[in-house]
């Protein structure tokens, strides 16, 4: 009995949300909500939701799922949590490709990580994979590393020191996403959890030699606050995520501030095309002073331009009491060429496509 009491409280653990886990935020530690002028919550919504469109491998369910990327040949590839929102103690392969129909092809990638991340496919279609914890207790030795895999599975590369936490060089704490520029620069922005003093652009060579790193914790212009994704425009411009402060921050890539962008939500993920349309999935936004505090937002897609920042769609959560929990809707988010979205939902555990009325 006592066994399998402690089994399910260190499930409940592993399967919290990372920044969750600290459960009160009072408001003068908040930073501000977004201004609601214009409404962030109208626009056109063109597209039509199929929750159904990936065919699972049988005797598989898909878990939480905060990773989705495609490739040159127009695949589809989907980290998950192994079948539940952690891959701690299990061997199943988290990272899987699909073809353009949904059909299920191949996976790889099982006993490498603990909780599956960040995702990106870079022009060579390799495959890159964070894991944003650090073990501890039954888990301690592993994770927060970074993951270079062909579209093979071979590993090719890995950032991080396995199982060790650390704030500068080659070493992360929480490292939640990963992208590389043209020239093969790999950033990888570092920082889950609030009010740690981390949340850092950190930046490699293509063959992984420490660059340097920019990024100043706090609620700022300028600074940032769990940068949850990364998103480069045509320009080379770098998005960031800055989720806790409810907006995109935008920055060049030797780290100078350009701007801060509030009307796109509370972003937990974000996706560019090649047009410069700016894709950016909200799953947070609540009412209640706390965690996911910005009041008069709702949780959905927001589409518009990375050029001028105008909201041109809005493809709403249909969570009916979003109030009442962290999450719902995606987290992660990938457009194919055709504009396509895939949103990849933690708490749905799935992949939504949706698909634009022509």
């Amino acid at each position: 009995m006592r066994l399998a009491f402690a089994l399910l409280a260190f499930s409940a653990l592993i399967a919290a949300p990372l920044a969750a886990q600290q459960t009160t935020y009072t408001l003068d530690m908040l930073p501000p909500p977004g201004p609601l002028t214009p409404d962030p919550n109208v626009g056109p919504n063109p597209y039509t939701a199929d929750a159904g469109f990936f065919k699972m491998p049988a005797g598989r369910k898909m878990g939480s799922t905060s990773a989705v990327a495609i490739d040159s040949k127009g695949h589809i590839w989907v980290a998950e949590r192994c079948g539940a929102n952690s891959c701690a103690g299990s061997m199943v392969n988290p990272i899987m490709e699909f073809d353009a129909q949904g059909n299920f092809i191949k996976d790889f990638g099982g006993g490498l990580t603990l909780f599956p991340h960040g995702f990106w496919i870079d022009a060579q279609d390799n495959v890159w994979l964070t894991d944003a914890r650090i073990g501890t207790g039954a888990t301690a030795g592993q994770g927060g590393q970074v993951f270079k895999f062909s579209p093979d599975g071979k590993v090719l590369l890995t950032l991080g020191t396995k199982g060790v936490a650390g704030t500068k060089g080659n070493s992360f704490t929480e490292p939640n996403a990963v992208i590389t520029a043209k020239d093969g620069t790999i950033f990888v922005a570092d920082g889950h959890t609030p009010y740690k003093g981390i949340a850092r652009i950190v930046k490699f060579a293509p063959d992984g030699r420490y660059l340097g790193e920019f990024g100043t914790p706090g609620k700022e212009r300028g600074q940032i606050e769990v940068p949850h994704a990364l998103a480069f425009d045509s320009k080379g411009r770098l998005f960031i995520a800055d989720r806790w402060n409810n907006r995109i921050s935008i920055f060049t890539q030797d780290g100078k501030f350009i701007d801060a962008w509030p009307q796109f939500g509370r972003p937990s993920g974000i996706a560019i095309d090649k047009k410069d349309v700016l894709y950016s999935t909200d799953s947070e936004s609540r009412r209640p002073v706390g965690y996911g505090y910005n009041p008069g937002w709702k949780r959905g897609i927001r589409i518009g331009s990375a050029k001028t920042g105008k909201i041109i769609a809005f493809i709403p959560d249909p969570e009916p009491e979003p109030d009442k929990g962290a999450t719902s809707s995606a987290e992660g988010i990938a457009v194919d060429k055709d504009g396509v979205i895939y949103g990849a939902q933690v708490k749905e555990r799935q992949v939504v496509r949706y698909t634009k009325a022509k």
